[in-house]
């Protein structure tokens, strides 16, 4: 485990990929330089399969997008995958991680993010912007 000003990453294994459970902000100054180290360093060792439980990520800037679409790059060009899953609900950045699903893969939950390392398994994709679209206006949750 790695705890870095406001991030904390916890490692684990399911099926031979590795899984980073984040929690905490995934920002400038909040770790984005943390996990973009910690991620390089298990590249670096060989790990070409990795998937980022975001469920307990409570903030992501501009700077934890361009992280994430980094590694996920760095990644693809060394013949290997990085996943996301279980993005926030409460997250209040979510328009900007609409930007990684055409970058990033994306999946709801954390079965579905191992299944799509696997050739004969069909994960459904988890479409960001259907999320976006459904959920509730600031002028809506303003007014209640």
């Amino acid at each position: 485990m790695l705890y870095h000003d406001k991030l904390e990453i916890r490692r684990g294994d399911k099926e031979g990929i590795v899984i980073l459970d984040l929690k905490g902000k995934l920002a400038m100054g909040s770790g984005d330089m943390a996990l973009r180290d910690f991620v390089q360093s298990l590249l670096g060792s060989g790990n070409l399969r990795l998937a980022l439980n975001l469920a307990e990520v409570s903030e992501i800037d501009t700077s934890g997008t361009g992280v994430l679409l980094f590694l996920s790059e760095e990644y693809r060009k060394a013949g290997g995958k990085l996943v996301l899953f279980n993005i926030a609900h409460s997250h209040g950045k979510v328009y900007e991680l609409a930007r990684l699903e055409a970058a990033v893969e994306i999946y709801r939950e954390e079965l579905d993010a191992v299944n799509s390392f696997f050739p004969d398994r069909t994960p459904p994709h988890y479409d960001i912007l259907e999320y976006v679209e459904n959920q509730p206006s600031e002028d809506k949750t303003a007014k209640s």
